[in-house]
């Protein structure tokens, strides 16, 4: 069963040193939750636009695996929303033309953008047990594109970084620019954060959907730029229906049951809507619009186990602990 939050009498006990370490008392609970999550490394809270909680390093890069497909989502926003790209319902086969392969099936000319952004591509997963195969190919645009057809283009969702890397590709073809640069350009400086370099395929194409480093404080700003309908500092970053068309689920995870839309997963937790991304351990990006909550979950992804029960864990935290604590605050947003 999941854990209770704290009894009364224990958070009485506690007040004091929450005081001490200057944690907002309606944490305290949050802080014992978030301590007994071993794998665990930082977590933090905003509201209405001001963190409120924190804990463990939030200015340091850190590895966010898969979370990375949510910001490649953003970045093909942002191509659409300056003409770069005409839209999700674009073909990939023109763009990536010097890619296709000989002979190759003719469903390739029906992948959209959207087909990518949704994991419906139809093609053979390079996730899980395909990964190491895949990265060790001499082309990974062209391995990703050479997978068999095990669906039909805008068929189930079959989650793979292959789809995310053929967007990074799409992205520095239409563009001129590499992934970086853009993830610079167009969220670096708008938001304020820093956006190292990460891993590239021997093509020199910017691995999409995994591998990107950013920290929990520049999270936070991506995802309160989310939370504001694509606004940040005064000024637009994304537009607000390229957020509300990612946030709306147009298929399902086979391994969670939760919707999926562009980049972003969706489901209930403790009683309100929730979007988020998701990477590999436990790297986590939550947005919860009616109660103004952005919150980012960084873990130690050493020995992680699959199957674990551990994102359901965090997942606990949230809904059970960070929710009514931050409700307890204040009313739902209007």
């Amino acid at each position: 069963m999941l854990r209770r939050i704290l009894p009364l009498a224990c958070l009485i006990f506690l007040l004091p040193l929450a005081a001490r370490a200057g944690i907002d008392p309606r944490f305290v609970a949050v802080e014992q939750r978030a301590e007994d999550l071993k794998r665990l490394e930082s977590v933090v809270v905003s509201q209405n636009g001001t963190i409120v909680y924190e804990r463990g390093p939030v200015d340091r890069p850190t590895n966010i695996k898969s979370l990375s497909k949510s910001v490649i989502s953003a970045l093909v926003g942002i191509a659409v929303d300056k003409g770069v790209l005409s839209g999700p319902d674009e073909k990939i086969a023109p763009i990536l033309s010097s890619s296709l392969p000989k002979n190759g099936d003719p469903r390739l000319n029906e992948i959209t953008v959207g087909d990518l952004l949704t994991m419906r591509s139809g093609l053979e997963r390079t996730s899980g047990q395909n990964y190491g195969t895949w990265i060790s190919s001499a082309n990974w645009v062209r391995d990703a594109l050479d997978r068999p057809f095990v669906d039909q283009p805008g068929g189930r969702m079959l989650y793979s970084t292959g789809n995310t890397h053929l967007l990074s590709a799409i992205l520095t073809k239409a563009s001129g620019k590499t992934t970086l640069q853009l993830a610079r350009d167009w969220l670096g400086g708008p938001l304020g954060i820093a956006i190292p370099s990460w891993d590239r395929d021997p093509q020199g194409i910017y691995l999409g959907g995994n591998n990107m480093s950013l920290s929990p404080h520049a999270l936070v700003k991506i995802g309160e730029m989310y939370r504001n309908g694509g606004m940040a500092g005064g000024r637009r970053v994304l537009s607000k229906g390229w957020i509300d068309a990612s946030w709306t689920p147009v298929t399902q995870s086979f391994f969670t049951g939760h919707g999926y839309g562009y980049g972003w997963f969706e489901t209930d937790i403790g009683g309100h809507k929730v979007h988020y991304g998701w990477g590999f351990g436990g790297q986590m990006l939550y947005v919860v619009p009616d109660i103004g909550l952005t919150v980012v979950m960084m873990s130690d992804t050493g020995h992680y186990e699959r199957g674990s029960g551990y994102v359901q864990d965090l997942h606990a935290l949230l809904g059970e602990a960070i929710i009514p604590a931050a409700m307890s605050g204040q009313s739902a947003v209007q």
